[in-house]
């Protein structure tokens, strides 16, 4: 069963030193630029792997008769499930349409016209999502009339800890579709 929102661009291992960033039939549908890091991947299959459990839980309490049990233990897993699959989704995609920047509980799109410029800066970053900070590297992007957006990526988030050279190839592909869609001012 393929799983879209784990590939990037459909590019396989063999296609990574390709020149051609934007090398994908349809630049309609919204695709993630960059590979999910294995931070995230690993955090989504203890949450299956949680809910695994959760389920056969699930199937003892509904033998046992207790069927209000059971469906409060078939509802936290399909919770749990469904914060797997999130986990996974949560990043930056892009279309050509625009750019959106999937949170857990949130999503929010920008035009191509809306944005200015990114830039790459030193500054504190979020490590692994969690409230301790340390310095590193982090994608903004400024909007039109000089508005800035919320950081788009880290080198300390999920998908770029310890991949330094996966985060400069993503802020530059990000880049290149800015550059590809954005309209060109008069």
């Amino acid at each position: 069963m393929p799983l879209p929102f784990l590939t990037a661009d459909g590019v396989s291992d063999a296609d990574d030193d390709s020149d051609e960033v934007l090398a994908h039939p349809d630049h309609d549908r919204w695709r993630r630029p960059y590979r999910p890091g294995p931070w995230r991947v690993a955090i989504a299959a203890l949450l299956l792997l949680l809910s695994a459990f959760m389920l056969l839980a699930t199937m003892i309490v509904a033998f046992a008769g207790g069927w209000r049990g059971a469906a409060v233990c078939l509802v936290a897993a399909l919770a749990v499930v469904g914060s797997a699959v999130q986990t996974l989704r949560m990043g930056v995609w892009v279309s050509r349409t625009g750019m959106r920047r999937v949170g857990f509980l949130s999503a929010r799109t920008v035009a191509w016209s809306e944005i200015a410029e990114f830039r790459t800066v030193q500054q504190p970053v979020r490590w692994l999502g969690l409230p301790r900070t340390v310095q590193g590297q982090a994608l903004t992007v400024s909007g039109r009339g000089g508005t800035e957006l919320p950081v788009l990526l880290t080198d300390h988030n999920a998908d770029f800890l310890l991949r330094a050279e996966a985060f400069d190839r993503a802020a530059d592909t990000l880049a290149a579709w800015a550059d590809a869609y954005r309209p060109v001012p008069a």
